[in-house]
């Protein structure tokens, strides 16, 4: 029978804490700490910490190693091992839990929905928000684990990384935040992967991206070993981790045209921050509004914008961002560097970039309104086509500045087009200045968009007409940049020719006054170089034409008629015969039919010396064009549906649109409403589709017309306005009047009589001045409107009404004639 001393021998072991069991055998053994460190191959540090209570008890792997250090035999090694069990069941150490957020998180209901879904259902264990400096990332996942904390038992973590410079501090960090006393180097990640288990947290790793490789590879073997962890980690790059998931943290919803402005959250966040300083813009939210779409949403710059309230108004602030971001700095003094100004969130990425990454960066900032794969590698190697391999290290760099929120992607279309929101290309626009490279870059910029812009000429006419419109209106704002650039260093033959290369574009995408002033310019430039004779001959024919589309007929035939002489210097039968066409029309609208019909014949002649079948289209649109103004309107319909004809087998959509436009007028005011209708809305939806703006006003005045004849006026009054805004944004005063004229037209049938003869009084003006009488076809109706205007108007209201009107800008026709008393309201002014 056992003594009393040998049970309490046995209770005091079944008592006794891993730790002084762990002492007892290694003395028992006769070994040192630093022994049984080497025996066992683990740290000194451990031993140290596991006898004295310091660390959680050890796997059952560390346990066999310890066992067979000491070699136990089959009761110790059960012993330790239960001792071990009653240590781990001891309170789980504690976790660092997330900050209070300072502010009120606002505009993100729709991401706390779709990241609570994927971190808080598990649809992914490792969920990164990614994002460029400044956009919220660290706010959204403070919200976000607030949010779903409560479905995590053990608890939420919060790992700040931000405070880090080395590395290497991301384990001891990790480790600190789950309330491990890190001692074993080595083994540092294993250890927090014992220490959290099977347990279910959500670890929260903040600001990732200068560490990224060492949050990576923590990342990676948490999740492999701990099957119940999941991770959230804000990172301007993305960690690249097996099973990782990324959420890319869009910029606030900016104020869209349909709504009040104070609905959209990059507003809400403008007004809360102001008016938490004190300056609450309550009459200024439409600047508000002006200032958050200059800062494309992104909450840090709105909130510095925000803080500079104290010393701007709203007004002043917008008007001074127009220039610069300069002035956003100033923010909360607790706040980290990168946060106290927009620069320095920025410089934070840069400063992390590579040699190579940084060169590209700054160059990328020559581009205005995003680039392509293609214009960045011609950028990049000076050449206008770039090779496979100049192609593929360019993606590569930009890969990278995608993948570190520096760069944004886009697909649509199916082409990668890549973009920085302007506060980034803003910094990268200074570190180009900085290098001192910037005018070499801005030059292989505008030769390459000199060399885009010379290809889609050659593709304007034909069946890919509207994809390479649609291009060039892609890259508009790099080719006014380049166009800039060429003015500006006085590159006379690089304006010359990329404006002669825009001129059709600008005329058919309806920038007639931009591609006018190009042109002029550019001619300004060239003195009587020999080897630019060719590019002023169409410079000269594309400054002709637009001015003549602005109704400047003086300045249009003396263009003309100089490109017209260069063309025939030149012997250049096409650019001759196209001059003439352009001639052709400014007699048109001057209402010289006769001229005008002989230009055409003779332009139709020398296409058809050419086999130009598409030129011999356009000769026989433009004389039906004259003839139905003259008012001969079965020789009309004869040509244009010759040209109709023509126009579809040669895949010309702009050809089309006009015959189609000359039909439809040909049958309305033949009295075919019904025929007239169809052709025009066959019209009207393929200059929409092209983009093609002379064609849309012009279909959408001829339908007025029809709606007119039929007596829905309220319909017709809806067309005829949609037209004149289209007409009078071109610049084209003379159909702006036709416009007018028929208006009046609408206004009478509708007992306006006043406002009629207002509108009459404007046209009449408007004809006055650029010199164009009313077209032939037209005089019948606009003589029976001013009859019926004058028999119900006496003598004295038809003079004022009519003097009004011709004393009215075509800018502010529009807003009606208000009378001898009140003015109407405008939404029933007709």
């Amino acid at each position: 029978m056992p003594s009393d001393g040998s049970r309490r021998g046995s209770d005091d072991v079944r008592t006794t804490g891993f730790g002084d069991l762990l002492r007892r055998h290694r003395r028992e053994a006769g070994l040192s700490q630093e022994g049984l460190a080497e025996l066992a191959g683990v740290s000194v540090d451990a031993i140290a910490a596991l006898e004295r209570g310091r660390r959680r008890a050890p796997r059952p792997h560390t346990l066999r190693l310890l066992g067979d250090a000491l070699q136990l035999g089959a009761p110790d090694r059960a012993q330790l091992a239960a001792a071990a069990r009653r240590d781990g069941d001891s309170p789980r150490s504690t976790l660092r839990p997330p900050p209070v957020p300072a502010n009120q998180l606002i505009g993100r209901s729709t991401e706390l929905t779709e990241t609570g879904r994927l971190v808080g259902e598990r649809v992914t264990r490792l969920l990164t928000l990614s994002g460029p400096g400044g956009v919220g990332k660290t706010q959204l996942a403070l919200a976000l684990a607030g949010g779903i904390g409560h479905k995590f038992e053990d608890g939420v973590c919060w790992v700040p990384l931000a405070p880090i410079a080395d590395p290497a501090a991301v384990a001891p960090t990790v480790a600190t935040a789950t309330g491990l006393h890190p001692l074993d180097g080595a083994r540092l990640v294993d250890e927090i992967a014992e220490l959290v288990g099977r347990r279910k947290i959500l670890l929260v790793l903040d600001n990732c991206e200068h560490v990224v490789a060492d949050a990576a590879q923590v990342c990676g073997v948490l999740l492999e070993s701990c099957p119940n962890l999941s991770i959230l980690a804000t990172s301007r790059e993305l960690l690249r981790v097996p099973g990782e998931s990324v959420y890319v943290v869009p910029p606030l919803a900016l104020p869209e045209l349909e709504q009040q402005p104070d609905a959209s959250p990059a507003v809400r966040l403008f007004v809360d921050r102001a008016t938490a300083r004190g300056n609450a813009p309550r009459e200024q939210i439409e600047q508000v509004a002006r200032v958050v779409r200059r800062l494309e949403g992104m909450p840090l710059a709105i909130e510095l914008a925000a803080a500079r309230t104290n010393v701007l108004t709203v007004e002043e602030l917008a008007t001074e961002l127009e220039t610069s971001f300069g002035i956003l700095a100033g923010g909360a003094s607790t706040a980290g560097p990168r946060q106290q100004s927009l620069e320095g969130a920025i410089g934070w990425s840069y400063e992390l970039l590579t040699a190579p990454e940084r060169e590209l960066f700054a160059e990328l900032s020559v581009f205005v309104g995003g680039w392509t794969l293609n214009a960045a590698a011609a950028v990049l190697t000076g050449t206008t086509t770039p090779g496979p391999r100049e192609r593929a290290e360019t993606l590569d760099l930009i890969s990278r500045l995608v993948d570190k929120s520096l760069i944004r992607v886009s697909r649509d279309g199916g082409i990668g087009r890549y973009d920085m929101l302007a506060v980034i290309r803003e910094y990268a626009a200074d570190r180009l200045a900085a290098s001192g490279r910037a005018e070499e870059v801005a030059r292989n910029h505008a030769t390459f968009y000199l060399s885009l812009a010379e290809e889609a000429e050659t593709n304007l006419r034909g069946a890919n007409q509207g994809a390479w419109l649609d291009r060039l209106e892609g890259e508009l704002d790099n080719l006014r940049a380049a166009m800039s650039w060429s003015l500006r260093t006085e590159s006379s033959a690089e304006a010359i020719r990329l404006a002669g290369g825009l001129w059709l574009f600008c005329y058919l995408r309806g920038h007639y006054a931009e591609g006018g002033g190009w042109l002029e310019r550019a001619l300004a430039l060239v003195d009587g170089e020999p080897e630019l004779q060719a590019a002023k001959a169409k410079a000269e024919l594309g400054a002709g034409m637009l001015a003549f589309l602005q109704c400047e007929y003086d300045v249009a035939t003396a263009r003309l008629e100089s490109s017209l002489a260069q063309y025939k210097k030149l012997d250049d039968t096409a650019g001759t015969a196209l001059v003439m066409q352009r001639l052709g029309g400014v007699a048109r609208e001057r209402g010289d039919y006769l001229t005008a019909e002989n230009l055409h014949c003779q332009s139709y002649d020398l296409f058809e010396s050419l086999g130009d079948r598409a030129g011999m289209a356009w000769a026989h649109n433009q004389l039906g064009f004259v003839a139905w103004l003259r008012g001969d309107l079965e020789i009309a319909a004869r040509r244009c549906k010759r040209a109709r004809d023509s126009f579809r087998t040669v895949g010309d959509g702009e050809g089309l649109a006009w015959s189609l436009i000359s039909l439809g007028t040909i049958a309305q005011y033949g009295g075919k409403l019904v025929e007239a209708e169809e052709l025009l809305q066959e019209s009207l939806a393929l200059s929409q589709r092209l983009g093609y703006r002379e064609g849309v006003a012009w279909s959408l005045n001829q339908l007025g017309i029809v709606e007119r004849r039929r007596g829905l006026t309220e319909r017709a009054v809806h067309l005829l306005d949609e037209s004149l805004a289209e007409h009078r944004d071109l610049g084209d005063r003379w159909r702006s009047a036709s416009v007018l004229e028929e208006l009046a037209t609408v206004a009478q049938e509708r007992k306006r009589t006043e406002y009629a003869a207002f509108l009459l009084g404007a046209a009449d003006g408007i004809r006055e001045v650029i010199g164009a009488p009313i077209p032939e076809i037209e005089k019948a109706d606009r003589a029976a409107t001013r009859r019926a205007i004058e028999e119900t108007l006496d003598r004295r209201a038809f003079r004022a009404a009519w003097a009004a009107g011709r004393a009215t800008p075509l800018s502010a026709v529009a807003d009606g004639y208000p009378g001898p008393s009140a003015a109407p309201d405008r939404s029933t002014r007709l």
